[in-house]
């Protein structure tokens, strides 16, 4: 699958978009991966932030990824 980080995201990821691989291509499984590969700092993020899931907002840790994730930081405004 294809993973985008935005604005706080890339900063933990190092990078505003990577491949990434898993067995089971879950919303779940992604935030353990991203945890394990980036730490705290993006654990900070997802803790508050939000999945774009092939262009869906998902909060659900069960969703299968079929294609892309955009990984978004809590965005200020009103």
């Amino acid at each position: 699958m294809t993973v985008r980080y935005f604005a706080a995201a890339a900063d933990a990821a190092g990078r505003e978009e990577e491949t990434i691989a898993l067995e089971q291509p879950t919303v779940s499984a992604l935030r353990t991966e991203l945890a394990h590969r980036y730490g705290e700092p993006m654990e900070r993020v997802m803790r508050s932030g939000s999945f774009l899931v092939d262009a869906v907002v998902s909060r659900d840790p069960s969703q299968t990824i079929v294609k892309t994730v955009d990984v978004l930081p809590p965005f200020a405004g009103g």
